[in-house]
């Protein structure tokens, strides 16, 4: 009776149990790994792997610097900057300069330079040209580019094709209108030095930034100046080179803040020195012969014979400038002269050589005193 019993009462408990699990809603499915954490499971996967069985990775050969490949020449990047105007009372929309006619010399410099401490314009004080005659005019800013390109041709009548196709602003009447600070423009020549084009136009911007006035004394200066200026000021803030003197007295490590590298930031403020001292200015410049421009320049640390040649031909826009190491021009002239430069090679040594500097001299003699417009 009591094992009846009791077996009664237990099949009562299992029918209770089944039928409050039946009445019970079902449970969630489980949700599905998603793509993400498949992809994060599969790495733990891989790491606990890696950790387990670790394995030494790829030496990365270093790429070889093979003989054909042509080194590239910095001339056309130092050109663009060492040619810009003045940023010394630039804006963001600065109007293109007028042409102004006046006496030029292309055997002197021909830029209208603006002193760095002043910004007075400078101009030569002197010409070796000899006096005008009715076969020989004078030569002047309007008549200097038409002059070069016609000796040129006569020259070398394959110049003309060349002449065409390519116009050299430069030293075009607009080009010699535009006020040139010499002190930037030889800064810039600095500044692009082993660096590509926009690397050094992004680190002179950064350069000037750093002797800009700050928001509050631009704010303060505006409020000053009458109602018409303040409102062109806060459309185009203008961001001027810095002084000579403003850069002598900065720390090398602020030099270094824009860019810079150490030794660049050392030559920038040793040239800023030699402008504050009076060794270097911009008359000097404006009314010194070429020998006595890379003479004097070439004593600047920072400046060797390439970059005080590009500053004389496109800072100072003197035309009978002619650069013999410059690798573009030697390619340029073998191309010119009739070469296949895609079969020419270096040394073994790695150092390229188009022509002879030999050769080069006895080609580009015939073109004086326009030899700037022939190696553009």
């Amino acid at each position: 009776m009591a094992t009846r019993r009791s077996a009664r009462l237990s099949a009562a408990i299992d029918t209770t149990k089944v039928a409050e699990a039946a009445a019970a809603p079902a449970p969630a499915p489980a949700p599905a790994p998603s793509r993400k954490r498949k992809a994060v499971a599969t790495r733990e996967s891989a790491e606990d792997e890696s950790e387990a069985a670790p394995s030494t990775p790829q030496r990365r050969r270093p790429l070889k610097r093979t003989i054909d490949s042509v080194p590239e020449t910095p001339t056309p990047a130092a050109v663009n900057l060492i040619a810009e105007p003045a940023s010394r009372n630039a804006t963001t929309a600065t109007p293109k300069p007028k042409s102004i006619t006046r006496l030029t010399d292309p055997n002197r410099t021909n830029a209208l330079l603006l002193s760095p401490q002043t910004s007075r314009v400078v101009t030569p004080t002197s010409t070796s040209e000899p006096p005008p005659t009715p076969s020989r005019p004078v030569t002047t800013s309007d008549s200097l580019l038409s002059k070069a390109e016609a000796h040129l041709i006569k020259v070398d009548p394959r110049m003309k094709p060349l002449i065409q196709a390519h116009h050299c602003r430069i030293f075009s009447p607009e080009g010699l209108a535009e006020k040139i600070d010499p002190f930037e423009s030889l800064t810039s020549g600095i500044i692009s030095q082993q660096v590509s084009g926009a690397a050094a136009k992004a680190i002179k911007k950064r350069f000037i930034s750093l002797f800009c006035p700050s928001h509050e004394q631009r704010q303060q200066q505006q409020e000053e100046e009458e109602e018409e200026e303040e409102e062109e000021e806060e459309e185009n803030p203008a961001k001027r080179f810095p002084t000579p003197l403003q850069v002598s007295q900065a720390e090398i490590s602020t030099l270094r803040s824009a860019g810079l590298s150490q030794r660049k930031a050392e030559y920038v403020r040793g040239l800023a020195e030699k402008f504050v001292s009076g060794d270097l200015s911009a008359q000097m410049l404006a009314d010194a012969s070429y020998d006595e421009v890379l003479e004097k320049l070439i004593q600047v640390r920072g400046l060797g014979k390439w970059s005080v040649e590009m500053f004389a031909c496109f800072g100072l826009k003197r035309m009978d400038v002619f650069s013999l190491g410059d690798l573009g021009v030697q390619r340029g002239m073998a191309a010119f002269v009739g070469r296949d430069v895609a079969k020419l090679k270096g040394s073994k040594k790695g150092k390229w050589k188009y022509m002879s500097e030999k050769e080069m001299e006895e080609i580009s003699e015939r073109f004086r005193p326009y030899r700037s417009l022939f190696m553009w």
